[in-house]
């Protein structure tokens, strides 16, 4: 028995104990679950003060944010921070619809914006903010509707069309957005109603010389000195009742706002961020881990970089451009170097080889019981199994995939339900005459609006080069194989042909085929029939994909149900938490710095200094405003500098985050709000799928960075005098009498 004893210590060893600062925790779990650790560590409320259904209390200033009235998961975090719905959020958060607002003539992507008054801020469309109403466990009701006899595909029909009906149910004939999502796996269900209000409108944002100050180069990186903010407003009918946009609505009375401290951050400081964290894979196996290493990252990274190198050289040139690919780039470049970095710290922090010797022992702990045999030992030799099949697809499937959405081919791709009836021998002459008719409600302008020729031809040269490289040409489609004979395999030249000769490279084409819509031309045009090429490359391998992924799935759910089994017989006082998937969590920490290699340590604050450091003038990184710079150089940081004069930047904590909790709220143990969370660091990018608690830290930016700029830089005190701000007084200094 002790020898038993000090095997599994050595593999929770290896895991890594739950810590104080792991976990993304569900708020109503926390009285029971975190209340009595996160009071030892320094918070100050009450548990009836962080999460009430009856009473107001902080989870009511976190809104997540997304799209359309009725999201059923967040691309980012906000909190409100004063009484008439004023929302703070990231920049980076903020950037598509600071971009859709930005012209050449008002810039606002790299001149700010700053409203003056409400009449002056601008309706963010497409953008909603919801609040949690309640969340409950309703994983009695989802289980009651599955007989576990049933084969995987049989439960999960019967618990979707369960889950449909109790959303139904919840949603109070369509005034709140009830959403039930899955935990650990599928062996757990709970719901969340939200309220979701459509009319959000900006107020303020920084030039992205400041939001975005270091691009890409600094993105996932410490020391930072981003502003990674931007602020809008949450607006509602007379009743305090979500509505579309309208001029007569008015600003949102929130229930709860955060108030503002000016007290900064000192080292283990206790904090906390609540927030809508997106996905985490913390009870992967290794083998998903090798088949994401191996197989899947590094095509979406060869591809998504290729495009925003394309992108970069175009936007650094033309500002309409700049305008134009903002977002779009902004979206591909986080994702390539989040790729890059889990390649990379995946491998470098041996995380693989980690859960493989968990793997190794559960298998011993599923073998010393046949009940647990007949459960539980196919699930992993099913994963390794399912993930090689996925390794074998994965370049036939994702290349043409990634190839095929790149103009001219993704444009033709819109008429290809028209060739379909119109090349269908049983079609009536209707169906064809109505099949050509539909294409005149094709909006042309708005598929080519903000397209530049130069940028989609570059970019389908770039990936067409990586494409054709990849595979053997009798491993291409017939198409394929001919063109490669024509062009010798110069796929650059190819890519080119294709691009100049397709009707679909241009409005002024595609709108000539809608006017006078032809089968037999649709079939010529060198795009479509690459698409069709593309396709059918595709669709050589989908059923053997989706196969794959079905059964990993049903591996998954027996794995972990198994592992929360193995937990619990062989470490009671474990707390297991589930994975991140878009829904409320709080995780707290504390303020640290750390060391990422042999004599190298990092300090737990950037201050304003490093932006003159980094500062380089024009450059596409690391410009910044020239009021930014003047104000430094002076050391003119009012009320926002620090004890010792300095003017704080972004700090460190050791909260556990992840995509979706950027713009969340960090707060200290008075749940005042000290800054807002925008990044993980480099180091510990194998994070989302085992916390590496040595290395893994929360940026944030500083709240008092916040306001600087907000105050000092754009002078917009209407919102500085809107918010709630506190600071503490100063010790008094105490002299000895002699």
């Amino acid at each position: 028995m002790k020898k038993l004893s000090l095997t599994f210590a050595f593999i929770f060893a290896l895991m890594g104990i739950v810590r104080a600062d792991e976990g993304m925790w569900l708020p109503m779990f926390v009285e029971r679950l975190n209340y009595v650790d996160m009071q030892k560590m320094g918070l100050q409320l009450t548990p009836e003060e962080l999460y009430s259904i009856n009473n107001s209390s902080l989870k009511d200033a976190i809104v997540g944010l997304s799209n359309g009235a009725h999201p059923r998961g967040f691309f980012c975090t906000g909190e409100i921070v004063s009484k008439n719905g004023l929302l703070f959020t990231n920049h980076h958060c903020g950037y598509s619809s600071i971009a859709a607002l930005s012209t050449v003539e008002h810039d606002y992507l790299n001149e700010g914006f700053a409203a003056k008054s409400f009449e002056e801020e601008l309706p963010a469309e497409g953008v909603s903010a919801s609040f949690l109403v309640r969340m409950e466990d309703v994983t009695a009701e989802i289980f009651s509707v599955i007989d576990f006899d049933m084969d995987y595909m049989a439960k999960q029909k019967a618990i979707n069309a369960k889950i449909k009906e109790l959303e139904e149910e919840a949603s109070e004939g369509g005034k709140l957005n009830p959403v039930i999502k899955g935990f650990f796996e599928g062996n757990e269900y709970y719901m969340f109603v939200y309220k979701t209000y459509t009319d959000v409108r900006l107020v303020f944002t920084a030039a992205q010389s400041i939001g975005k100050f270091g691009g890409d180069t600094d993105n996932w990186m410490w020391p930072r000195h981003t502003g990674d903010f931007s602020v809008f407003r949450v607006y509602a009918d007379e009743n305090g009742e979500p509505a579309e946009y309208a001029e007569s609505n008015k600003p949102l009375t929130p229930k709860y706002n955060l108030t503002i401290s000016l007290d900064g951050v000192h080292p283990d400081d206790f904090t906390m961020i609540w927030g809508f964290p997106g996905s985490t894979e913390r009870y992967m196996s290794s083998y998903g881990i090798n088949y994401n290493v191996d197989s899947f990252y590094p095509v979406v990274y060869e591809v998504f970089k290729a495009e925003t190198d394309v992108m970069d050289e175009y936007m650094k040139v033309d500002k309409a451009v700049n305008i134009a690919y903002a977002d779009n780039k902004a979206g591909l470049a986080n994702t390539w170097k989040n790729f890059e970095g889990q390649m990379t710290m995946l491998r470098k922090n041996k995380v693989a080889e980690r859960k493989a010797e968990l793997e190794k022992q559960f298998a011993g702990w599923v073998d010393a019981e046949k009940a647990r045999q007949e459960e539980y030992g196919d699930a992993l030799e099913t994963l390794e199994a399912m993930y090689g099949q996925l390794s074998e697809v994965a370049p036939t499937l994702f290349y043409p995939n990634f190839l095929a959405q790149l103009n001219p081919l993704g444009m033709s791709a819109e008429f290809m339900e028209y060739y379909m009836i119109s090349t269908d021998k049983e079609a009536t002459k209707e169906d064809k005459k109505a099949a050509a008719e539909a294409l005149k409600e094709i909006d042309v302008d708005a598929l080519f609006k903000d397209l530049d020729a130069r940028v989609e031809k570059g970019m389908l040269v770039a990936v067409m080069d990586i494409y054709g490289k990849k595979f053997a040409v009798d491993e291409m489609p017939e198409y394929m194989q001919k063109l490669a004979k024509k062009f010798k395999g110069d796929w650059k030249a190819l890519a080119s042909y294709i691009f100049d000769n397709s009707m679909f490279s241009t409005a002024d084409g595609t709108k000539a085929f809608i006017e006078k819509p032809s089968a037999k031309k649709l079939a010529k045009d060198p795009a479509f029939v690459m698409f069709n090429a593309m396709r059918e490359q595709m669709m050589s391998v989908a059923p053997a994909y989706r196969m794959a992924q079905i059964a990993i799935s049903e591996a998954d759910h027996d794995f972990v149900k198994g592992l929360r089994e193995f937990y619990a017989e062989t470490q009671p006082d474990k707390v297991l938490y589930p994975d991140a998937n878009s829904t409320m969590r709080m995780s707290y920490g504390s303020v640290k710095d750390y060391q990422p290699a042999d004599a190298v340590s990092y300090d737990y604050v950037c201050t304003a200094n490093g932006i003159l450091e980094k500062y380089i003038p024009g450059d596409f990184e690391f410009d910044a405003p020239q009021a930014l710079l003047d104000l430094i150089e002076k050391r003119d940081f009012g009320q926002y500098a620090d004890d010792n004069g300095e003017l704080i930047t972004c700090f460190l904590s050791t909260n556990d985050i992840t995509g979706g909790n950027s713009g969340s709220p960090i707060m200290n143990g008075k749940g005042e709000l000290i800054g807002l969370a925008f990044d993980g660091n480099w180091e510990a990018m194998s994070g989302d799928v085992n916390f590496e608690p040595k290395l893994q830290r929360t940026i944030n930016v500083d709240i008092r960075y916040v306001l600087f700029i907000i105050d000092k830089v754009y002078g917009a005190t209407n919102l500085i005098d809107e918010l709630d701000i506190v600071k503490a007084m100063p010790e008094p200094i105490r002299v000895e009498e002699e």
